[in-house]
């Protein structure tokens, strides 16, 4: 029988490295602790949580994360250095899930179908949230209970509760909170791309730019400021601070807003592409110094 060995880069169907054997390899990658982590909710949920890797491979220095969530949430997934593999919410995929075997399986939604997964893979321990017999959201352990409660005590979730979802999801999964920034790296290639992209539009390198993101969910309609409000904070920001640069962000549903705010503030501010993609868009963010 050919042996098996203990190392994450091992696939079972071509070598790592182009000619390379696992019985010379001097330098194999253990598995460790085999994490599995679900979230699909809203793009802000699931940037929320990368904020819990950091304490999680604090927890588990020796470990393979593995993380499945829906395709429009890939770019904010993509060149984090704390995940081995990112999993495109699919059929196959989670068939491949349920046939693999996790020490630790962590699912950070409170819906259905993240519930129903995590109740179907094979898993030593599992924490966050799963389902009931009657398709009710439940908490999985101890420490998901506030987190759950939060969900169905309007009290407590609008009124009472004083403490960030970061530290409510680090307890929900039993790690430590250190105030842990959220994990949206770029590669040095889009880092180089931004900085192009600062200098064609006139901004100097030492020249303080805020940005200003001029939509929002659709889930929560109410907290996207209405054209005449983003005009008038416009001109006040430019009048207060004449020496801060102002540009427009947003997505695909923001482009005609941003094009009749640019008109309306006119060397004010300046727009930037809405409509290449989520990662781009990252990109164009990150040549602010404040959003």
């Amino acid at each position: 029988m050919i042996p098996i060995p203990d190392c994450k880069k091992f696939t079972g169907y071509k070598p790592c490295e182009p000619f390379k054997k696992c019985e010379t390899c001097r330098t194999p990658v253990p598995v460790g602790t085999h994490i599995l982590l679900i979230n699909l909710d809203a793009l802000g949920d699931v940037l929320v949580t990368t904020a819990v890797l950091p304490a999680l491979r604090r927890k588990y220095p020796v470990s393979t994360i593995r993380w499945i969530t829906r395709k429009n949430a890939l770019p904010l997934l993509q060149n984090n250095p704390y995940l081995d593999e990112i999993l495109v919410w699919k059929g196959d995929n989670r068939l491949i899930l349920q046939n693999m075997r996790f020490d630790l399986a962590l699912n950070a939604d409170k819906n259905r179908n993240s519930s129903a997964l995590i109740q179907t893979v094979y898993a030593g321990q599992k924490m966050g949230f799963g389902i009931n017999a009657f398709g009710a959201i439940i908490p999985l352990n101890d420490q998901a209970e506030y987190n759950f409660r939060m969900g169905i005590d309007d009290q407590l979730k609008f009124y009472d509760n004083q403490r960030s979802g970061q530290a409510i999801l680090a307890e929900t999964f039993d790690l430590d909170y250190r105030r842990d920034e959220y994990v949206l790296q770029l590669t040095p290639e889009e880092e180089a791309l931004s900085r192009t992209y600062r200098r064609q539009m006139g901004i100097g390198e030492k020249e303080p730019v805020l940005g200003i993101n001029t939509g929002c969910s659709v889930r929560f309609p109410n907290k996207k400021l209405t054209l005449e409000q983003h005009i008038d904070l416009i001109k006040r920001i430019s009048k207060k601070f004449p020496n801060v640069k102002i540009i427009l962000l947003g997505g695909p549903e923001d482009t005609e807003r941003n094009k009749i705010i640019k008109k309306a503030v006119g060397e004010r501010a300046r727009e930037t592409p809405t409509a290449e993609g989520l990662r781009r868009g990252i990109v164009y963010e990150n040549m602010a110094d404040v959003v």
